[in-house]
């Protein structure tokens, strides 16, 4: 199995909240408000080739949800509810429609049922002559306007930092993910978070999981894009706190 590096926080709770992030992200796309919630034991995951989990990194959505299925086994002695951002949410409904016995809840946040990436970002994004203009283009897409330039200023350098193949081989991965003809047979209660200004996965996303998943609950977060924990992390906290005392068993 991988190794996977692993920021754990809180006491035991039941049930315990995992966090999935993105592309080309890490548990620091997770911000602290949430990686450090009261009252919750919270396990925040480097999948492999990110942050600081050595690599390869897998490539395709069904092998990063096998990994993630083998660490739960191997670390976990309840079923938690795991909350998964963009590439992690596809992760997050895979193991819903694969191991449902495995899962307490999930919390699809900025997240699909499809995933399909924008042409410019999967051409360019295989080039390191043409990475750094990919990134760009993602920043303008991942933030609404409203967000403090120093967050998204952070957020660039660190995509900048990514390996190019692991982040291509991200966006292919979400490229080839396609879950919306079989939301109705997941019975995983569901919380769905979206920024109602997010460009990268947008609203109509989210509601279209909100309406064919049988178990599930809308929240839009104003004055948030894509990166809705970063940009507004106490609303996205509240939100998790409340799914996560629903769904203690």
């Amino acid at each position: 199995m991988p190794t996977m590096h692993v920021e754990v926080h809180g006491g035991e709770s039941s049930p315990p909240l995992v966090l999935i992030h993105g592309s080309g992200g890490s548990r620091l796309h997770w911000p602290p408000a949430v990686r450090r919630m009261s009252d919750a034991r919270v396990y925040a995951l480097d999948l492999p080739g990110h942050g600081q989990s050595p690599g390869p990194a897998p490539t395709s959505i069904e092998a990063y949800t096998d990994v993630v299925l083998t660490w739960m086994e191997l670390n976990l002695k309840r079923p938690p509810v795991i909350a998964g951002h963009s590439m992690g949410g596809a992760i997050t409904l895979t193991l819903a429609r694969t191991a449902p016995d495995q899962l307490a809840g999930m919390a699809l946040v900025g997240s699909g049922a499809r995933l399909r990436v924008h042409p410019s970002i999967l051409t360019g994004s295989t080039s390191e002559e043409t990475f750094p203009a990919v990134v760009d283009q993602i920043m303008e897409w991942a933030f609404s306007p409203q967000a403090p330039p120093r967050l998204v200023q952070l957020a660039h350098r660190r995509m900048l930092d990514v390996p190019p193949a692991v982040l291509s081989a991200d966006f292919q991965a979400c490229d080839a993910f396609d879950m919306m003809d079989e939301l109705d047979a997941i019975e995983t209660p569901a919380l769905v978070l979206c920024g109602s200004q997010d460009m990268l996965t947008p609203l109509k996303y989210s509601e279209f999981l909100a309406a064919h998943l049988p178990h599930a609950h809308l929240e839009a977060i104003a004055d948030a894009g894509h990166m809705v924990m970063l940009e507004q992390p106490q609303a996205v906290s509240a939100a998790l706190a409340a799914f996560l005392a629903t769904n203690n068993p």
